[in-house]
């Protein structure tokens, strides 16, 4: 079982109740294995309603948080030039995200598969 680094939309669906991602989190949360990249803090943080500060605030703390290292950074400049020169335009944070994964040897849960060129960063699972 690989360590899994959680996207801002799953998180976004775990505290709204979706039952495919309370499935998909809390059995890694037995193994400790949930991450979130601080990155995703900001934007899980930024898109919250009022009503769910609190349940957003124990989610954020429930998992292991990745921070941006130089590495990161600068593997995230490196995918960033590489897709950009095959015509691939992708956010910051998805390139240091993808970057934390490669890094940190973590698999990405995520709907927005396009976000992420490199398929095999991708955990499987049904939404």
């Amino acid at each position: 079982m690989h360590p899994v680094l959680i996207d801002t939309d799953i998180a976004i669906d775990y505290l709204r109740g979706m039952l495919y991602a309370k499935e998909l989190i809390e059995p890694l949360w037995d193994f400790n294995m949930v991450y979130f990249s601080v990155l995703s803090v900001y934007e899980l943080w930024a898109g919250m309603r009022e009503n769910e500060k609190e349940d957003t605030f124990n989610f954020i703390k429930a998992c292991n948080i990745e921070d941006i290292t130089p590495e990161i950074a600068v593997k995230g400049g490196e995918l960033y030039k590489q897709y950009r020169t095959k015509g691939i335009t992708l956010t910051s944070i998805d390139c240091l995200i993808a970057a934390t994964a490669i890094i940190k040897k973590h698999k990405i849960a995520t709907r927005n598969v396009e976000h992420y060129p490199d398929k095999g960063l991708l955990l499987r699972f049904k939404s």
